[in-house]
């Protein structure tokens, strides 16, 4: 099961990796919220991460707000775990957008997350507007999540995201057993 466009945004609760609580849709965007399911093992993921950082230091001072949350099964693989995380974010000398931790899974299960990368976008009314991959092709930089482009010019312009869907492109979500 997943959301259908036009779904209201779940709402949920989860710690950043300074452990500071953040909760949808109180911090939702004036203009547009993405939420991205995403961890730092997947190729694709890891393919995609620039691209997307790009996309909110492009967007987040134009009523965009954006959200990445790492669902997967910790135990099965540390690399997803909470620690890991946070070392990750560090590294890279802070991130422009929190990075959640959806320990329970129950974040992934109400949005019918599917992939690593899996990109939401809710308009300003906290309604799907846009559901799927970043963009056509994670080994292809110069594609600068386009898809994802799209969708919130078409929503800051006023109009719907054409495509509204495209297929998520990743590894599973490692789900718990």
């Amino acid at each position: 099961m997943t959301l259908a466009l036009g779904a209201e945004l779940p709402a949920f609760t989860l710690p950043d990796t300074d452990e500071r609580p953040h909760t949808l849709p109180d911090e939702a965007g004036e203009a547009a919220t993405v939420v991205v399911f995403t961890c730092n093992h997947c190729p694709y993921a890891l393919a995609w991460h620039d691209r997307l950082i790009d996309v909110v230091r492009d967007y987040r001072d134009r009523g965009v707000a954006f959200f990445f949350v790492n669902p997967n099964d910790a135990e099965r693989y540390p690399d997803d775990s909470f620690a890991a995380m946070k070392e990750r974010v560090a590294a890279d000398g802070g991130w422009p957008a929190p990075y959640l931790r959806d320990e329970s899974q129950e974040v992934a299960r109400a949005f019918g997350a599917r992939t690593t990368p899996d990109v939401f976008v809710f308009d300003s009314e906290r309604r799907l507007a846009y559901r799927g991959a970043p963009d056509s092709d994670y080994q292809d930089p110069a594609k600068r999540a386009e898809w994802l482009r799209s969708a919130l010019d078409a929503l800051l312009a006023g109009q719907r995201p054409d495509p509204a869907t495209t297929d998520p492109v990743g590894c599973s979500v490692k789900w718990k057993q």
